[in-house]
């Protein structure tokens, strides 16, 4: 079973709702065979690389609020972060185009490493406050995943994997995606937000059962007669 996710490294509420959906991805049964894929979604596409404001004029900017009101309204984020065990430092966050790290993350994935590598952006923005549209800074972050850095610097450089972003990003669109984290489970259902860890274990639960109606209970071979021949308590099938 396959949940895709889309997100952006600069979303407070993507690293939130990664941390509640793994959490009842962990108390979901069946974890083990799911397949977890990230992909991108810029929310601000046309931001430059450098020069943006600090976060709190750009916050009150867009949404038409006063700096304070933006002040309060991320440190009360910044308390649900701690919650989940996330430290977020929204006053030293550098707000910057996410396409290059995007891009990163599709060369990650190309080499296994796509979990590693989303893990460690979103780190890198809200924790650590890094540069994500730093070349450099990119190339440091994919070394410590375990990529190569000249390799991923190479690629940064290039404009590789720009197409694959792209492709994310229409079929975002065409899904109806408007704003992140947005989780499509199975291609049938989808989670919008950072919902409790209760709602994504209940939607996990429902997509399974849906592709696995019927649960068999106890040995599935006792006292039971197929293509001819009936198996016995006791009896070796080899000989019934």
């Amino acid at each position: 079973m396959k949940v895709e996710i889309w997100s952006d490294y600069v979303c407070p509420f993507c690293y939130i709702g990664k941390r509640k959906f793994e959490a009842g991805l962990q108390q979901f049964a069946h974890k083990e065979e799911i397949e977890v894929v990230y992909k991108s979604f810029e929310l601000a596409p046309d931001a430059p690389v450098d020069g943006n404001p600090g976060v709190y004029d750009m916050l009150a900017s867009k949404y038409g609020m006063s700096r304070e009101q933006a002040i309060a309204n991320t440190n009360n984020i910044t308390q649900q972060a701690k919650e989940l065990g996330l430290d977020y430092y929204f006053d030293r966050t550098i707000q910057t185009n996410t396409f290059d790290a995007h891009r990163l993350s599709h060369f990650a994935e190309s080499k296994g490493k796509l979990k590693e590598m989303t893990e460690r952006l979103l780190k890198a923005h809200f924790t650590d406050t890094l540069h994500l549209g730093d070349h450099n800074t990119l190339a440091d972050l994919a070394a410590e995943v375990g990529l190569d850095r000249a390799e991923a610097l190479n690629i940064l450089q290039s404009g590789e994997f720009s197409n694959e972003v792209r492709a994310d990003e229409q079929e975002a669109g065409q899904l109806g995606v408007r704003g992140v984290p947005f989780f499509v489970i199975n291609r049938k259902y989808a989670v919008s937000g950072a919902q409790a860890s209760e709602t994504f274990l209940d939607a996990l639960q429902k997509a399974w059962d849906e592709e696995h109606p019927f649960t068999v209970l106890g040995d599935p071979d006792v006292d039971l007669c197929t293509d001819g021949s009936c198996i016995v308590p006791g009896q070796d099938k080899s000989s019934s």
